[in-house]
């Protein structure tokens, strides 16, 4: 399983996303189901499927899937597309 393809299963399991959902448009607030308890598990839910420890200003600025994919690569030097 790729980087990529681990984020996406954790946003969608985390969140309980349909494959229809365009990630790219999911974002804390907006997205249905994503409120400070969501995010705490989907914070654990990437922590735990990448084997990492998220600093608590990556965990703030989490506030959509593009900053999370953008927080990981930069940060934790996972390979996962721009």
């Amino acid at each position: 399983m790729t980087d990529s393809e681990k984020l996406d299963r954790a946003f969608r399991t985390t969140l309980g996303l349909m494959d229809e959902v365009d990630l790219g448009e999911t974002a804390y607030g907006r997205t249905d189901g994503w409120d400070s308890i969501a995010h705490m598990q989907l914070v654990a839910a990437i922590e735990t499927a990448f084997g990492i420890m998220m600093d608590t200003e990556d965990v703030v600025a989490m506030s959509s899937y593009r900053v999370a994919r953008r927080i990981l690569r930069d940060n934790h030097d996972l390979d996962l597309d721009a």
